[in-house]
């Protein structure tokens, strides 16, 4: 009798729904704590500041009526605008140079509001009053916006197809516009146009990339793109297949366009903006274009990188923050001219305007403009001048206007030689144009023979004093190849402090070789406090290559000590350091024996894609983070940047003479946050490998016992056993990944180069488990495989709860009797319908779906089909306190478990649909309407509201369902992230499953609820006298 009671008490402990063991407490504990640890590092550590300035514009919208329905056939769901700005312009006739602006997922066309109002200003209060930019074919701009009525278009790849559509139609109508004399104020002399510029927000340049590959697009139409936070590289969720496919074919097409020797985006320019850490809608990874085009064609620039911008800018902010907006407006009015039918300067031309305005200056892919300028001043100086310094000698000059006159100050050009990788340096906190106190000069003593009597320049500077021994010197302006950096003072705080910057020219010295002398004239005719360094360096002694794993990193960090004979300028590299993953602190430090000229200026730098963050006034500690290579983003087509890491450049006074020590170190906290942004989706698919493992086991039991224990009892013993077996497998998966990707990088990079021939393999191999091909983050595996089971284990005890809740309020609603004085459940236990209204109702949902309805509605209803079922289930358990009735009851709730964990899947394009509904947009989706997609759902959920359980499985059905269950958590955690529309569908192959299970007993002719239910009991004895809940045998 004691045995009997000890295995009664088993059975009731593996069907009770709330069984909660210490082992499944410290999971969840420790699940809830890595959570609550990412999100407080998210929210409060590794945070960028803030520094945009509030934008202001004076609106006017002039709607397009006349593009209906005889243009397209979206028409009555969207809309074409032209912006005027109140007080410069109403007039809404066409008159200069298209643009388009093209808002993102649920953004509005409004938002060219900022754009087009500061390019009206800009030009009406600069660009018409200079002859030289009238003459360059600078003339107004016609902003043009679409109404997409906030179409969500992230979520549905057929939305995005639409816009695209639609916007290669609005482009033909535009551009009809000027060659309408109703509807233009061109002149007759100019050409009319045939490509317009495109400005695309978020999801919007993902649109305008769609229009290349449309049926409907005229060619040559766009040949210049800015987007601002766009994620070109990949999809920010992949729940639906349409834009996980779309987004393949739009970035294969790209790829294989820059292979051909002329393809048809030869003509095209891309630049891609991004904002940084501080966007937290899209992550700025996924912005990058170094794997869908070179460098030639189109580059990623954030932000923070931008001169005069130098901040980061979140997803919203990045529309109508006044610094960008102003470099923006600026670098299209640069590449525009009228007098071109394309309404632009070449490709070539456009792309060097681009990098001059969005690029610090700094990068070698700058070119200099110095060699295409012609001599401006005629410098004369008397031959033992003591203002002529000598080789290899420090200009330090740190007051200006000291003579009251001005005065040159002459730095000898040194002879270079062979891989010579000494530079010339010049900074100082005041301008250097002809307007400033101060200019530089790079000066020949050649002088060309028309100029030696000074006519032919527009300085003539006679410093000789009357000497007999002078030398003449003809010298080219600088500041052409000015550099601007944020001022670094003793009362600066951020990089975008409203102060007047610093000034930085750097040559090579291979680039010096046509000029023998640098002349810095102080143009001052008072004392100011201005000041200048020169000199010259090499940067192979001034460059400190730190090569240090990430393991020795975590475990002592980075020191340095520069000495105190150093450079203005130093850098430090630390190649392994390129990682999103991973957040850094840094500190510096020294001790002036003087008053410094300026304090320390960081600049923290990778070079793929652009990003340079500027720290003025270092002191202190510095969070140092970056958007290196990233999880899930394909590789660049140019692997050898990668391999350059973090650069921390810094400018320090040399007159200082001290020291300085710099450490880095892993801010572990920190890098905690920066998961959150780079796995977001993971939720969506390493829940089911906890919860298929959970059933899988749940299932096996009752195979072998009879007894469908409850879901918290199946995760207890999947924690004890499974679980932690799979993720240990899968984390040494990814070490073999990760070994395999790095044995492959370094053979590529030791190979030869063919930007051509990467294959679609190569562009997709970091879709795998957690998109990261680097071994040392192995542990996010097992990391996110504890959050996940607490996570599910959550979700458990909440639907519990509900259940429990929902039950007890439909027991008070519908009281019905639910067993007979046998103990079995009674025939309106479950309200049983016939067979026929079953088809019927069927029937209809199919047909709906079919025809009207997406999928994922339907499959919306099954789930509150499912949760009546099991409240309505539990409600019997409860009354009955009958083993078959928990057996069921737990069958229900597992499988709920599972479809809660498909749901987040099909919201998304459920929410798309809606959104349609709400502008009245009643043209069904040409996609999701597959029956099949959703038959077996249907058929699964229907069988279980009628009261069914399925039958113990025999041997051989008992290997196809562990395979099923198996593969989709293994599906799930491989693939599962980067393509969670397929759960949707595996899942639904085991929902097929289970429908032939359920009904081959009816098929084979010997079925029927009863008979099902025991054979399901397993030959359970009955319980003991004095339970009460005596069960008779027939």
């Amino acid at each position: 009798m004691e045995d009997f009671y000890r295995k009664q008490r088993q059975r009731a402990r593996l069907r009770s729904p709330w069984s909660c063991s210490l082992v499944t407490m410290i999971c969840t504990g420790l699940s809830l704590l890595l959570l609550a640890t990412i999100a407080q590092s998210f929210l409060g550590r590794q945070l960028d500041s803030k520094g945009c300035k509030m934008s202001y514009m004076l609106s006017a919208f002039a709607k397009y009526t006349d593009f209906d329905t005889e243009h397209t056939r979206f028409a009555t769901k969207y809309s074409l605008y032209l912006y005027r700005e109140a007080g410069i312009d109403q007039d809404t006739r066409v008159k200069g140079i298209p643009v388009l602006f093209i808002p993102g997922n649920a953004g509005s066309y409004k938002q060219v509001r900022s754009l087009a109002a500061e390019a009206a200003n800009y030009y009406h209060d600069v660009l018409q009053h200079d002859p030289q930019a009238q003459q360059d074919g600078k003339r107004p701009f016609d902003f043009f916006s679409v109404d997409f009525n906030e179409d969500i278009t992230a979520f549905h790849g057929q939305t995005l197809l639409d816009q695209a559509e639609y916007l290669n139609e609005a482009i033909a109508y535009i551009l009809a516009l000027y060659h309408n004399p109703h509807r233009s104020l061109r002149d007759d002399s100019l050409p009319d146009p045939t490509s317009v510029m495109l400005v695309g927000h978020s999801m919007g340049g993902i649109v305008a990339r769609t229009m290349f590959t449309m049926h409907n697009y005229q060619p040559n139409t766009i040949n210049t793109i800015i987007t601002l936070s766009a994620p070109h590289a990949r999809a920010p969720v992949s729940f639906d297949q349409d834009i996980v496919d779309t987004y393949q074919n739009i970035n294969e097409y790209w790829r294989n366009s820059y292979s051909m020797e002329s393809g048809p985006l030869d003509h095209v320019t891309l630049v891609s903006i991004v904002g940084g850490g501080l966007d937290t809608v899209v992550p700025s990874d996924y912005a990058s274009l170094t794997s869908l085009m070179p460098e030639s064609h189109g580059f990623t620039v954030f932000t923070s990188t931008m001169p005069h911008v130098w901040t980061g800018m979140d997803h919203l902010a990045i529309i109508w923050c006044d610094q960008l907006r102003k470099a923006v407006i600026k670098a299209l009015f640069d590449v525009a001219d009228v007098k071109q039918p394309t309404q632009t300067i070449p490709r070539a031309e456009r792309m060097h305007h681009f990098r001059k305005r969005f690029l610090t200056g700094l990068e070698p892919i700058i070119q200099k403009d110095l060699p295409k300028q012609e001599a401006k001043m005629l410098l004369s100086l008397d031959d033992q001048s003591s203002a002529i310094l000598t080789e290899g000698e420090r200009l330090n000059l740190r007051q200006l206007g000291s003579s009251a006159k001005t005065e040159a100050y002459v730095l000898p050009v040194p002879s270079s030689v062979e891989n010579d990788a000494r530079r010339l340096a010049v900074l100082t906190n005041q301008r250097i144009d002809e307007h400033g106190p101060v200019q530089i000069f790079l000066c020949s003593s050649h002088v060309p023979q028309a100029g030696a009597g000074g006519n032919a320049y527009a300085i003539n500077l006679d410093l000789s004093g009357g000497s007999s021994g002078f030398m003449r010197l003809s010298c080219k302006d600088a500041v052409v190849d000015a550099i601007a950096l944020p001022a670094s003072n003793s009362e600066s705080n951020f990089a975008f402090d409203d102060v007047q910057p610093f000034t930085y020219v750097e040559y090579a010295l291979k680039d010096l070789s046509e000029y023998q002398f640098v002349a810095v004239v102080d143009k001052a005719s008072e004392l100011t406090d201005g000041w200048v360094i020169a000199e010259f360096s090499d940067a192979t002694k001034s460059t400190v290559t730190v090569r240090r794993s990430l393991r020795s990193l975590m475990l002592s960090g980075m020191h340095r000590v520069l000495p105190a004979a150093r450079a203005m300028v130093n850098e430090l590299r630390v190649p392994r350091v390129h990682s999103s993953l991973l957040a850094y602190t840094l500190r510096i430090h020294q001790n002036c024996n003087t008053e410094p000229l300026f304090q320390p200026l960081l600049r923290q730098y990778i070079s793929e894609p652009y990003e340079s963050k500027f720290f003025p006034n270092v002191r202190g500690d510095v969070n140092i983070n970056l958007h290196g290579v990233s999880p899930f983003v394909p590789p660049p087509a140019n692997a050898a940047h990668t391999k350059d890491g973090l650069s921390l450049q810094i400018w320090s006074d040399p007159t200082c003479n001290a020291e300085m020590s710099v450490s880095l170190d892993i801010d572990i906290l920190g890098s905690f946050g920066k998961l959150y942004m780079r796995y977001r989706t993971v939720f969506a698919a390493f829940p089911l490998v906890v919860v298929a493992l959970v059933l899988r086991k749940q299932f096996k039991v009752y195979d072998a016992t009879g007894i469908f224990m409850s879901f918290s009892e199946g995760m207890d013993q999947c924690i004890r056993t499974s679980l932690p077996v799979l993720f240990i497998a899968l984390s040494f998966l990814s070490l073999a990944l990760a070994n395999h990707a790095t044995i492959s990088a370094s053979e590529s990079l030791l190979g030869s180069q063919d930007e051509a021939t990467e294959s679609f393999l190569e562009f997709t191999k970091n879709d795998l488990l957690l998109g990261s091909n680097d071994p040392f983050f192995f542990w996010l595996v097992p990391l996110f495989g504890v959050i996940s089971v607490g996570v599910c284990i959550v979700l458990n005890y909440i639907t519990l709860a509900l259940t429990q809740v929902l039950t007890f309020f439909y027991a008070k609603v519908r009281n019905v009797r639910l067993r007979n004085d046998d103990g079995r459940r009674t025939q309106t236990a479950f309200a049983v319908t016939s067979p026929l209204q079953r088809v019927i109702t069927t029937s209809i949902l199919l047909i709906m779906v079919a025809t009207i309805i997406p999928y994922q509605f339907a499959y919306l209803v099954l789930c509150l089909v499912q949760l009546a079922t099991s409240v309505r289930a539990l409600r019997l358990a409860q009354e009955t306190r009958s083993g078959n009735n928990y057996n069921f009851y737990n069958y229900v709730h597992s499988l709920l478990m599972l479809m809660l964990w498909i749901l987040p899947i099909n919201l998304p394009v459920l929410v798309v649909w809606i959104h349609n509904l709400a502008v009245h947009w009643l043209t069904p989706f040409s996609s999701h309407h597959n029956i099949l997609s959703i038959m077996p759902y249907i058929l699964i959920v229907e069988t279980m509201s009628t009261g069914h359980i399925i039958p113990r499985l025999t041997s051989p059905k008992r290997l196809v369902n562990n395979i099923m269950l198996f593969a989709l958590a293994l599906y799930a955690a491989i693939y599962g992230v980067s393509y969670a529309y397929v759960l949707h569908h595996l899942v639904n192959g085991f929902a097929a499953w289970l429908v032939v299970v359920h009904f081959a007993p009816l098929l084979r002719g010997r079925g029927g609820l009863e008979e099902q239910q025991r054979g399901a009991s397993g030959g359970n004895p009955p319980s003991p006298p004095g339970d009460g809940h005596v069960k008779k045998m027939p």
